[in-house]
């Protein structure tokens, strides 16, 4: 019995499957990184360079898919998919911090669950950039943003499905729900001493001669 024919075929197929495996990992780790930079860039008030690191995630998502577009089981392996929710966190950062709407799914070009699942991560986003706001007193803005993430969260909770097709999106959800409870918890406080604040001021104001 010779397979050598045989041998040789399945050899040349897994080397194509093994390159374009390399080629997708490689380029999903260079959104991510892209992505990362963005929300720092963001975070940073660098608008311009945010907008330019996500146009090279989308880029390297994009290089990814078409590299493994022909091999469904490493096209859905996790680490694509990782990179599209890490895409939608991205995008979802900027625009809420920005005021702007939050595009679709179809608009991001990413999955279902890595969209539901970088909006529920955005909400730490939200709440670290509420946090600076409180510092430099933008109080006003903050509450904007805290509703923006009761915005996110009610659609999270919606989302009634198992794990399997959520990419896990419970966990993602419960964890973004007591990101916001601390956060509503801070803002309160902020509120309610600024409030203090101001109600002293005016006293004086009326006690001076």
């Amino acid at each position: 019995m010779d397979l050598t024919r045989t041998s040789d075929e399945i050899r040349a197929r897994l080397d194509a499957k093994s390159a374009a495996r390399e080629q997708g990992l490689t380029a999903s780790r260079q959104a991510i990184r892209h992505c990362a930079n963005s929300i720092r860039a963001v975070h940073r008030k660098e608008m311009d360079l945010a907008r330019e690191l996500r146009g090279k995630a989308k880029e390297s998502l994009d290089h990814a898919r078409g590299s493994m577009k022909g091999y469904p089981d490493i096209y859905y392996a996790g680490y694509l998919q990782d990179a599209e929710k890490e895409y939608a966190e991205a995008c979802s950062t900027a625009a809420l911090i920005e005021g702007q709407e939050v595009p679709s799914p179809e608009e991001m070009g990413v999955g279902d669950a890595p969209y539901l699942n970088g909006l529920a991560e955005a909400i730490g986003e939200l709440r670290r950039h509420l946090l600076d706001l409180m510092r430099h007193g933008e109080v006003e803005r903050g509450e904007g943003l805290l509703a923006a993430m009761d915005d996110i969260y009610y659609v999270l909770i919606s989302m009634d499905y198992p794990d399997a097709l959520t990419g896990g999106l419970r966990r993602t959800t419960d964890i973004a729900r007591s990101i916001m409870e601390r956060t509503r918890g801070d803002l309160s406080i902020t509120l309610v001493q600024r409030n203090l604040q101001r109600a002293i001021s005016e006293h004086q104001e009326r006690l001076a001669p």
